[in-house]
């Protein structure tokens, strides 16, 4: 298997730590968008939406980081991080899905404004973008913390691919800076994320 990826971005490093986690063995092909490496003939033919992460597996091409994390998964029978059981497997895709269309988009507001922009020079941040964002951060970032009480993972008793997807964003939190102060839920379980070996390798997938 091949993995391109840009090191720095969530969507990447939610992929590259459930390829530790399961102990997969994957080529890493770094892409950098910065330098607009993804907009290279040969990486748009493989994703039309010039876009990272993207496996290849042999003949087969997958893109988005959900639906690369749950085939990763299939390489693993029997794994925890996505469980046979039907229920389990819709409460987790639930929950991705949740974080890419919410928590992780109002994330991306700041993102884009405190750190893409100045990475390719459009300037600073506006601040009604950021305005707009904070209200989308702090509406999902409620359902989260209070989902978040009494519960050490999103799903079940152990780590689950949604824990990566949706906590993935939060690895820029004090570059990007989200509010995120006023929520201790978060703040507790995502501690917990970055306690987990295969998290804090995937800071620095180059070292492997």
């Amino acid at each position: 298997m091949k993995l391109y990826h840009f090191p720095p971005s969530p969507n990447s490093r939610r992929t590259l730590a459930v390829l530790d986690h399961l102990g997969l063995d994957c080529e890493l092909v770094p892409i950098d968008l910065f330098r607009g490496e993804q907009m290279r003939p040969e990486f748009v033919a493989l994703n039309p939406n010039h876009m990272i992460p993207t496996l290849v597996d042999g003949d087969f091409v997958l893109w988005e980081s959900n639906a690369i994390m749950q085939y990763l998964c299939s390489k693993r029978p029997g794994n925890r991080l996505w469980p046979a059981d039907p229920k389990t497997q819709a409460d987790i895709s639930r929950w991705q899905s949740w974080g890419l269309a919410h928590f992780g988009a109002a994330c991306g507001v700041y993102i884009f404004e405190r750190l893409v922009k100045k990475a390719i020079g459009q300037g600073d941040a506006d601040p009604a973008e950021i305005a707009k964002g904070e209200l989308r951060f702090h509406r999902f970032a409620k359902v989260l913390d209070g989902y978040l009480e009494g519960r050490e993972w999103l799903c079940g008793d152990g780590v689950a691919l949604a824990d990566y997807s949706v906590g993935a964003p939060l690895c820029l939190t004090a570059i990007a800076g989200y509010p995120i102060e006023p929520y201790g839920e978060i703040r507790r379980w995502y501690a917990g994320i970055e306690r987990l070996e295969p998290w804090r390798r995937s800071a620095s997938p180059d070292s492997k």
